[in-house]
């Protein structure tokens, strides 16, 4: 199907301008929602390009200009273990992960705040019927306190992390897949939100609906999200109310 243009928030199929109307019932049961968090429902890739920045300037190494896109889908410990062999390190992975925990959940604690409308549309979402899971490449000790900290967190059903999955990242449809069954709801009937192209990719091969949120850490991706994605947002204020 194409895309129109609704107005400078939101992207939504086209013949489909009446999804983002609230919702009556529940219209959703037997649907589910699925969710990204870091770029999606939060507003904190900027935690993670500090993390990146401090981390490396510690040692001496400027941050590479491929080197946020080249980790994107990848689980955290294959992040770690990525920077060691590039970077030529001496820490463990264990050693590196702790370290990146300890720099990000002073953040995720306080600063980070969920994107405009969140809260409401995952509300609206429970309440019309809809399952909701979170996919996520976030360890649980980021994770929670974030969700705890921008009120999210008894929202949904379930919580999916690649690290559940195996030794693979969000190049692949695995935590999506596995979200689904936790949910007890087919794949062609969830809906995915996310930033990532990689990701967007993957969840689509697995047959599942696709609605992209802009962040600017995937702007050079935009045209082809813009291409792949059944929708897209810049916040939740416009999002499909009926999945």
């Amino acid at each position: 199907m194409g895309i129109m243009t609704m107005d400078d928030n939101v992207t939504a199929v086209t013949g489909a301008a009446d999804a983002t109307a609230a919702p009556t019932g529940v219209v959703n049961a037997g649907k589910a929602a699925i969710f990204d968090l870091d770029g999606t429902l939060l507003d904190s890739m900027g935690v993670w390009d500090q993390v990146d920045e401090d981390f490396l300037s510690k040692r001496g190494i400027p941050v590479p200009a491929d080197y946020a896109t080249t980790i994107a889908a990848m689980q955290f410990r294959q992040i770690a273990e990525y920077t060691i062999a590039r970077f030529g390190l001496s820490e463990t992975p264990e050693q590196i992960m702790a370290e990146w925990d300890e720099m990000g959940r002073r953040m995720y604690e306080t600063s980070v705040e969920a994107k405009l409308g969140a809260l409401d549309y995952l509300t609206d979402l429970k309440a019309s019927g809809a399952r909701l899971a979170v996919a996520t490449s976030l360890p649980p000790a980021l994770r929670e306190p974030a969700m705890r900290h921008v009120g999210i967190l008894d929202l949904f059903d379930t919580t999916v992390s690649v690290d559940d999955v195996g030794d693979v990242g969000k190049d692949r449809p695995d935590v999506y897949l596995l979200a689904a069954q936790r949910l007890g709801v087919d794949p062609h009937d969830c809906t995915v939100f996310e930033d990532l192209l990689v990701a967007m990719r993957s969840a689509r091969s697995a047959g599942m609906r696709v609605w992209a949120m802009h962040d600017d850490s995937s702007a050079a991706d935009w045209p082809a999200i813009c291409d792949l994605a059944d929708g897209v947002l810049f916040d939740f204020t416009n999002a499909p109310r009926i999945l």
